[in-house]
């Protein structure tokens, strides 16, 4: 399961860096800027909430954050999700 994993991350990548020649997955994901997104976890949590910023580590900045896991859903509001613990990052 894990190798799956591997994959649909490379394929991803691949998605982002073909998306323009000009265009990196960074790039890609600066014009989501003030958007809401869709982060899945490792925990197997996903959390959604509207973009504000990142680092080169994909520490992400959330505003209006929630978390839904296991039917559950808790407000967070304000949120920094730490990047190593993300799986994918999507426009919701």
């Amino acid at each position: 399961m894990e190798t799956f994993k591997y994959v649909n991350i490379i394929s991803l990548l691949r998605s982002f860096l073909f998306v323009d020649s000009m265009t990196r997955p960074l790039d890609v994901l600066d014009k989501a800027k003030g958007k809401r997104v869709i982060i899945k976890l490792k925990n197997g949590a996903e959390i959604t909430g509207a973009l504000q910023a990142f680092d080169l580590h994909l520490n992400i900045w959330l505003e209006e954050a929630e978390e839904r896991k296991d039917e559950k859903q808790v407000k967070l509001g304000s949120t920094l999700v730490r990047g190593d613990t993300i799986i994918y990052i999507s426009p919701e």
